[in-house]
């Protein structure tokens, strides 16, 4: 059983979550120690493991009989398998979120809802998110919220508002790159995802246009971190251009996202120790 939850879990995309985190810290923090603070500590280990076991066993939940014919279920990710058990830890995961309440600032306490609201409705009824065209994209913003919830945690005031809307574009532009390889299964299913209403090739197209946006709007912060989000959308027109598989293609993203994501935390990090 822990194996599956292990695979339920997606271990490859943990840093999805937990990611942000580091990002958040690493530019909320005013000096080192703060970067090991009992909010910054309590935010990884839960967004490591904790709401990733939620917010994807939610997800297979409400997708078992569209994951019957998903090809992507077999080998790297899990179908759903039941059991009291297994919905049980599902539950009590997302529950452990209350826990952070006594450690986490209440500034931080709405960054934390929304969080929770998304991970949420994304998969499951009544709004179930994933099943509207352009909504699913723009849920995915979900996956920001940990890393503003840190940075207001540990900074004591809500992160720059530009960081939060570039990394939304960003979030909506890789949430819509990873559902090409589901387009036949979800259209068999009757599944509509902003994927299946594009196609494949216009859906590359929205997504080099998210993270073209996102580049656009992370430069206003700091132009270095706009430069290095440009590497998005090159990678998206290389995929194209080569005529790689996105089957393929999409298991490059999660060394992608982790090689950008410390980019981000070194530059927080260079920040903090040349202050």
């Amino acid at each position: 059983m822990l194996r599956y939850l292990v695979t339920l879990s997606r271990p490859r995309f943990w840093l999805y979550l937990a990611g942000p985190v580091l990002v958040g810290v690493s530019y909320a923090a005013a000096d080192v120690p703060e970067l090991f603070s009992a909010p910054a500590v309590a935010l990884f280990a839960y967004f490591l493991v904790p709401a990733n076991v939620y917010l994807y066993g939610v997800n297979d939940v409400f997708d078992r009989d569209v994951d019957e014919a998903n090809p992507k279920k077999e080998g790297r990710e899990a179908r759903f398998r039941g059991g009291r058990a297994v919905t049980a830890v599902v539950a009590v995961s997302g529950a452990l979120l209350l826990a952070l309440a006594p450690v986490v600032p209440a500034v931080a306490y709405p960054w934390l809802a929304g969080w929770f609201l998304l991970a949420t409705e994304y998969s499951a009824p009544p709004f179930r998110f994933k099943t509207t065209p352009f909504l699913d994209s723009l849920s995915n913003g979900l996956y920001v919220l940990p890393g503003a919830a840190a940075y207001a945690a540990v900074a004591g005031q809500h992160p720059p508002l530009l960081a939060v809307a570039g990394g939304w574009l960003w979030a909506m532009g890789m949430h819509t790159f990873s559902a090409i390889p589901d387009i036949e299964p979800d259209r068999d299913a009757g599944i509509r995802t902003t994927a299946t209403a594009l196609g494949e090739r216009r859906t590359y197209a929205y997504c080099a246009a998210c993270w073209l946006a996102a580049a656009g709007v992370f430069a206003l912060v700091d132009w270095r971190l706009g430069a290095l989000l440009l590497a998005y959308p090159v990678l998206v027109f290389g995929i194209v251009r080569s005529s790689i598989d996105v089957d393929r293609a999409y298991w490059w993203y999660p060394y992608v996202n982790t090689l950008v994501g410390m980019a981000f935390t070194l530059g927080g990090l260079w920040r903090l120790t040349n202050a």
